[in-house]
């Protein structure tokens, strides 16, 4: 099952062990079994810390269990954890067999004190990039806290559970049979959920901070580029972000950032805050900012009704999936609507679907979803698409594909329950068709996270940020850089450059001005 190379990268790791660990079985008389069991066989061969039981009494099968000898096994995984989800299982082990996971101590004691009682269930595909973060969260919850428990489901190897519970996307997570939550969380985001006094300890704290000397919005490569220059010139910086990694975590091949051959997007995200913690950096995650207070001391208001001051800032805060905007699209989000084709693209096995866009997101979106999928249709409002004609040459190519331009998307149709189709109108004709199918993924671009600026900063006709070289904007001691601004060519190593110039920037406006601490 397991190759000579990851064996031996595996038989290093299980040499961290501190304490016997139990895999427990439970198995039908499917190949994906078959399989599974040779996977376990593997593992229990290369540590003699691991052992393999077999006649586990799991309800989903093929299955098994993880968990220490002198403990109840509290980890599941229902289906073969490999692709992605690898890591998670290499995790589960090392930290059911005593391994310190690299978690800060306050958020370690924090999952301790949480309530018993909690069996989370998450729903997987394994080429999803987005899922493993959400079952190494939980997994870890479940080692550190005995009144927790987690099982991964993978949603192509258990289609009538999909079915059963009407799962469009993943990762969904559901707490005791309850849905919990749909989409990429954090490890931070699901104690937050389930610490409902988090949030309030969390308004103290801020409330308390000093002045900064530069405060960055955001929390993607331009933020971090700009917050590890500043603090690197000894002033006091901090970050302000609502998901650290920003939309880079939504990303699955990174093959031209440059020194770098290849990566994906939760590997430099996490890069990138590791990076940041190298430095006196006051990372505030899961923060929302909602005004701009221009003044000597900018202050700026959160969400959650606290507020920050500092003598410069910079804003970072990236961009977002473009939606349609047309009936319908809102209600089935998750419910056939998709955003992202690597993620839910297996859970479409067998079904069809329609892409909406002719750019290269929503090219390559039908080509990966083609090879899935029974049917796709692709839709772009212009009268040709605006591919690489290589890909569009390979889209062409594919007789499971139909094309259909000059098509303006008016309405997602459904049963109240999942999606059923979409209604188009022929811009040639103005006539209203109609295409039946079961998943709609978007691909139209990107808007900027800027609406919170309105009125307070200049912006573009399209909510662009505009700034000058160096990365001023029309206020006094407030920067931008990335993807939220006038900056051509939306990339992650402009974004990390253009974060470096508005840091470069607003050094020099700190030692060219007075502000009063």
């Amino acid at each position: 099952m397991l190759d000579a190379n990851i064996q031996t990268q595996l038989k290093a790791y299980l040499e961290k062990l501190q304490r016997p660990i139990e895999l427990v079985a439970s198995l039908d008389d499917s190949a994906a079994a078959q399989e599974m069991h040779a996977l376990l066989q593997d593992i229990a061969a290369l540590s003699d810390k691991v052992s393999l039981r077999d006649n586990g009494d799991a309800v989903l099968r093929p299955s098994f269990s993880v968990g220490a000898v002198a403990d109840s096994a509290r980890i599941s995984f229902a289906g073969i954890p490999m692709g992605h989800e690898f890591t998670s299982l290499v995790l589960a082990l090392l930290q059911s067999g005593g391994h310190p996971p690299k978690v800060d101590a306050a958020i370690i004691e924090q999952i301790r004190a949480l309530p018993a009682g909690a069996h989370f269930e998450t729903f997987v595909s394994l080429s999803c990039h987005n899922c493993p973060d959400v079952v190494q969260a939980l997994n870890l919850m479940a080692v550190l806290n005995p009144g927790i428990s987690h099982t991964m489901i993978d949603g192509a190897l258990f289609q009538d559970e999909v079915a059963r519970r009407k799962i469009m996307a993943v990762p969904t997570v559901f707490m005791n049979g309850a849905e919990f939550g749909a989409g990429r969380m954090t490890l931070e985001e699901i104690i937050a959920k389930l610490d409902t006094g988090a949030a309030a300890r969390e308004v103290d704290k801020i409330k308390n901070k000093d002045v900064f000397d530069v405060l960055v919005i955001g929390g993607g490569p331009a933020s971090a580029s700009a917050a590890i220059y500043a603090a690197r010139k000894g002033i006091r910086t901090g970050i302000v972000a609502e998901r650290f990694g920003g939309q880079v975590l939504d990303t699955m091949a990174i093959e031209n950032f440059i020194s770098v051959k290849e990566t994906d997007g939760p590997k430099l995200a996490m890069a990138l805050e590791q990076h940041a913690k190298e430095y006196e950096i006051d990372i505030m995650n899961l923060q929302k900012a909602n005004a701009l207070v221009p003044g000597e001391l900018i202050e700026i208001k959160l969400e959650n009704g606290a507020s920050l001051k500092s003598k410069t800032v910079i804003l970072a805060t990236g961009a977002r999936w473009r939606e349609m905007n047309v009936p319908g699209e809102k209600e089935y989000r998750s419910k056939g609507v998709a955003y992202c084709p690597h993620c839910d693209g297996p859970l479409f096995k067998g079904k069809r679907v329609a892409v909406i866009g002719g750019g290269n997101s929503g090219v390559e979106a039908a080509i990966d979803l083609a090879g899935i999928v029974a049917h796709v249709t692709l839709l772009e409002f212009d009268g040709q698409l605006r591919a690489d004609a290589v890909l569009q040459k390979k889209l062409f190519s594919l007789p499971n594909v139909t094309v259909i331009t000059k098509a303006l998307t008016t309405e997602v149709t459904g049963d109240g329950q999942k999606v059923n189709g979409l209604s188009y109108k022929d811009r040639d004709t103005n006539e209203i068709k109609h295409v039946e199918l079961e998943g709609i993924f978007v691909q139209i671009g990107l808007l900027p996270n800027t609406d919170w600026l309105k009125g307070t900063v200049e912006l573009s006709a399209r909510g662009e940020i505009e700034i000058d070289a160096r990365g001023q904007t029309s206020v006094p001691g407030v920067f931008a850089a990335g993807d939220c601004t006038t900056v051509p060519y939306k990339q992650i190593i402009i974004a990390m450059g253009a974060g470096a110039t508005a840091s470069l920037g607003a050094f020099d406006h700190l030692i060219r001005t007075s502000a009063p601490a």
